[in-house]
């Protein structure tokens, strides 16, 4: 199985469509935002005509009202594997987002369902009380989270408050992985910074332009709840807020281009320190050049 990861903007798709040409390729996303169907644009998912070059798995089946979740996804690409592999051609795992590919690779922690109550409870909650109260039930997973990050602070509480056990704990039950069961040919893309950041300035002002009309359609949407996942996906928010005249296109520009290079600097950060020491790094930005380093890789 090929795997290309790095931040978003690094050349990941390019590279993926590439070598999926090559070598009988089936592209399968890793990218939590390219899953639903509201987004095409903003989230940079291949294009239909791109689509149509090499199999594509798991891009834009989601509907954006409905929960995802890591679990479901890993599943997902275990299925679009297999399916590859039998069928005689070469998985591609291909996205940016390290939660789903750690699950995928090393398994799922065997979480019971959260008891909806206390959901509603810790969602409810002010992300400084919903931290006190973590630092009191669960001090240690407290410790390793930023005492602002309402999303995983708010998951860890709702999860010791419910099992009585902390998310650390079930983390550490982790089952299920396909890490042992396939060989993995893993690069991850770790390009210039200024290169990237030029990148990502030039790709979210065409995103403004052409994005418009997707974000309209999915913020007039009555069905989809407030706190949805897609929502969350950057430039919803501050093309939104243009269109409903609060601001305008160039300031939607500089907002949307500022938050997607804080997202590529964390993306960068995980993607140096966490995955596996033998997944090589690369800062080359030529599909070519990268084409023929994945092919040493596939021998």
């Amino acid at each position: 199985m090929a795997l290309i990861a790095g931040p978003t903007a690094s050349g990941k798709s390019a590279l993926a469509l590439a070598l999926a040409e090559k070598h009988r390729g089936i592209v399968i996303n890793a990218d939590s935002m390219q899953v639903y169907a509201d987004l095409r644009v903003l989230t940079a998912r291949p294009t239909a005509e791109e689509e149509k070059r090499a199999p594509h798995r798991l891009f834009g089946h989601v509907d954006g009202a409905d929960a995802y979740s890591a679990a479901r996804w890993a599943a997902e690409a275990r299925g679009a594997i297999a399916e590859a592999h039998a069928a005689g051609r070469l998985p591609i795992l291909v996205g940016g987002t390290g939660m789903y590919l750690r699950t995928l690779i090393e398994g799922i922690a065997p979480v019971p369902e959260i008891d909806p109550e206390v959901r509603a409870a810790v969602r409810a909650m002010a992300v400084a009380d919903a931290h006190a109260e973590l630092s009191r039930l669960d001090p240690e997973t407290a410790a390793r989270l930023k005492p602002a990050d309402t999303a995983r602070v708010s998951r860890a509480l709702e999860v010791v408050r419910s099992t009585g056990k902390s998310l650390g704990a079930w983390q550490a039950q982790r089952h299920g992985g396909i890490g042992g069961e396939v060989r993995i040919a893993a690069l991850i893309l770790l390009p210039d910074k200024t290169w990237l950041a030029d990148r990502i300035d030039r790709r979210f002002r065409h995103m403004v332009q052409v994005a418009q009309r997707e974000v309209e359609a999915l913020l007039a949407r009555t069905d989809v709840p407030d706190d949805a996942p897609v929502l969350r996906a950057i430039g919803v928010r501050e093309i939104g807020l243009a269109l409903q005249g609060e601001s305008n296109m160039d300031e939607a520009h500089f907002a949307g281009s500022l938050a997607t290079r804080q997202y590529a600097k964390r993306q960068y950060t995980w993607f140096r320190r966490q995955p596996p020491p033998e997944w090589e790094r690369t800062g080359e930005t030529q599909t070519n050049r990268l084409v023929e380093r994945f092919e040493t890789k596939l021998l």
